[in-house]
């Protein structure tokens, strides 16, 4: 693919990681994605035979936010602070992702791409639920360290969800979710020692 070709692709992404951000999931289409590209609408085949190609592509950039942000957020894990902190920054840094790029979050999580094979889940997603799993292990050593991490990430995009929607405000009354992390950090870690 020559530099000018890699240019235009590089440019529907970015296309598209704007527009999910402003407009959310719904308003990716191939057609609106290359009028704001500058392109004709037949253009993106050229470089993503199907719709979910393109799709798959916009959802890795925000795998790739995402992931860099919580590498940023709890470093290399060398230094002083304790697993179980660094699970709490993590969680926070999930969540205000979910919260702030709640199209990108959709689109990341859209079975159809999942099932897809064309996201690359796997080179995607599993690192950072690699951190996760690492993390829960340190702090529970005698678990089973990747079913406990799932069954935290499960509660982390449950109060993701729930939040976005204003349903966990009306029913719990709290005004943000760092006690609903909190509790679920101590439903599946058990409580914090003092």
């Amino acid at each position: 693919m020559s530099e000018s070709e890699m240019g235009l692709r590089d440019r529907l992404i970015e296309v598209g990681v704007d527009l999910v951000t402003r407009e959310g999931a719904q308003s990716l289409t191939l057609r609106e994605i290359a009028r704001r590209a500058g392109v004709s609408h037949g253009a993106p085949r050229r470089y993503f035979p199907t719709h979910l190609d393109l799709l798959s592509a916009i959802a890795r950039r925000g795998f790739a936010d995402l992931g860099a942000r919580a590498e940023t957020a709890i470093g290399d894990g060398d230094g002083d602070t304790c697993p179980r902190e660094q699970l709490m920054t993590l969680g926070r840094v999930y969540l205000d992702f979910a919260l702030a790029q709640r199209g990108m979050y959709e689109l990341m999580f859209r079975h159809d791409l999942l099932e897809s094979g064309t996201l690359g889940l796997r080179e995607t997603s599993l690192p950072l639920f690699g951190v996760l799993v690492d993390l829960v292990g340190r702090v529970r050593p005698h678990a089973d360290a990747a079913v406990a991490a799932g069954a935290l990430w499960a509660n982390l995009h449950g109060i993701a969800q729930l939040w976005g929607w204003g349903s966990l405000q009306l029913a719990t009354g709290a005004e943000d979710f760092v006690p609903l992390l909190t509790a679920a950090l101590d439903a599946h870690l058990g409580p914090e020692e003092r």
